[in-house]
């Protein structure tokens, strides 16, 4: 919600206080600025001191930023207010890899499907929202109403459980024991018997009697592996060297370059959405603009965002049988065929209709992307790679608007939707080009098992 609002308070703002385009832009810009500070920063905290102190804080950011931004008395507390959304914003990552973690392989695609929905709902709802309160309360009062959401988030705080998979990985095997009993009380079951053991004392283990020489392994050695294994505990330089480690760093390039790609084109094609469709794509005078700035079809939108729905339906549809990279890529290279005719100005009915397709495609390339991730890197790792890569994707956020903005008011509508073709493209090509599939993968808690298990896939 704290998104999509953003393609309605732009239009608004920039009519109320007579802002040039360049400003509109900054509005949503300085969220996704925000977004990727968030982003590294809460993946390197949940990383360091678990999910929930993430969750508690992006919650905390979010809500309080959001409301108060309804009360924002200029344009450089507007500014200031809505970066500091993004930086509670940033901590999205860090609930889709907490819950990731708590999902069995078999079942992962699917239910990552299913907690990408309420984004979807999300988008839905504010449409709606907007379509009801901007023409008759304004914008303060949907910054305000967008911003419920997240405070009652800080009402479910003291029952979210910390991942296991993350306590046991820090040796805390009682506190993570204690939570999968809760799991199987509320599931009436009972663990099966057996203890907790983490990848990491399994390949201890292993190295141990395999060594020819001796049975135990030496101080000297032991201190030698820590770095490799025990990197859980590593700072964010360390975490950023291990994403970019020979094992990973083929992957993380990738990944990067895909997050770029799907944020530009997601957002890009929300903003072009409003932007094609309320007379700016006509190349008025600028004086003209200025009084049809707040000229927003709020049908339109409202319609483009019900074509998330039928992208999470193909991505659940396919995620889990075709495998995450043939689902990405597939649906990046649609997407460019059902903007290539927008080249071209085409009637208003054509042009949603297009956008209609395209947002299927971008929607579920954003959801398999956002299940991908996660299960390329390692448990100690995992947030901070999440979170780095949506952070690079944020960049992606950041320039779209001086696109899907900037570009069409300037009568170069042409010029931005070749831009987002040729970014689109890209990303398809680099989901191809990704080292391996995920599809079934166990979870790895260190950078040498994921190795393995890579190797073994």
């Amino acid at each position: 919600m704290e998104m999509m609002l953003l393609s309605f308070v732009g239009p608004a703002v920039q009519s109320a206080w007579n802002l040039s385009s360049h400003e509109e832009s900054l509005i949503t810009s300085v969220v996704f600025a925000g977004m990727l500070v968030g982003a590294y920063s809460w993946g390197i905290i949940s990383d360091k001191h678990g999910r929930r102190k993430g969750f508690l804080i992006t919650a905390m950011v979010t809500a309080g930023a959001g409301f108060l931004s309804a009360f924002a008395p200029n344009f450089i507390f507007l500014i200031i207010l809505r970066c500091l959304v993004g930086i509670g914003l940033g901590g999205g990552p860090v609930l889709s890899s907490w819950f990731l973690e708590f999902i069995p392989a078999p079942n992962r695609g699917t239910w990552m499907v299913v907690f990408s929905a309420f984004w979807t709902l999300g988008t839905i709802l504010e449409a709606s929202l907007a379509w009801f309160v901007m023409p008759r309360l304004g914008w303060r009062w949907l910054l305000a109403l967008s911003a419920l959401p997240s405070s009652l988030l800080l009402l479910f705080y003291g029952m979210t459980p910390e991942s296991p998979r993350y306590l046991c990985m820090k040796g805390r095997k009682s506190d993570a024991l204690s939570v999968l009993e809760k799991v199987a009380r509320m599931n009436q079951t009972k663990l099966p018997p057996g203890i907790l053991v983490s990848d990491l004392e399994i390949e201890l283990y292993q190295k141990c009697t395999e060594s020819e020489d001796t049975q135990l392994l030496s101080p000297k050695k032991n201190e030698n592996m820590t770095p490799k294994f025990l990197d859980s505990n590593s700072g964010g330089t360390s975490s950023l060297l291990i994403l970019l480690s020979p094992e990973l760093v083929r992957s993380t390039l990738l990944l990067w370059v895909v997050f770029f790609g799907n944020a530009f084109s997601y957002y890009g094609l929300v903003l072009l959405t409003t932007e094609l469709n309320n007379g700016h794509n006509k190349c008025m005078p600028t004086e003209l603009l200025s009084e049809e700035s707040q000229d927003v079809s709020y049908r339109d939108v409202f319609i483009t965002s019900f074509a998330e729905f039928p992208g999470l339906l193909i991505s659940a549809a396919t995620v889990d049988k075709l495998g995450r990279k043939l689902s990405m890529s597939a649906m990046f290279f649609l997407c460019c065929f059902f903007l290539l005719p927008l080249i071209f100005h085409q009637p208003e009915g054509l042009t949603t209709a297009l956008l209609f397709g395209a947002r299927i495609c971008i929607t579920a390339t954003f959801t398999i992307v956002y299940i991908y991730a996660p299960e390329i890197y390692p448990t100690s790792v995992r947030t901070t790679g999440v979170g780095v890569a949506s952070s690079v994707g944020r960049i992606g956020g950041m320039i779209c608007p001086l696109v899907a903005v900037g570009l069409v008011h300037g009568c170069h509508q042409t010029a931005a939707i070749v831009l987002f073709e040729i970014v689109i493209f890209l990303s398809g090509i680099c989901v191809v080009l990704f080292p391996f599939e995920t599809k079934g993968r166990e979870l790895s808690d260190s950078v040498s098992s994921s190795k393995q298990v890579n190797a073994a896939v």
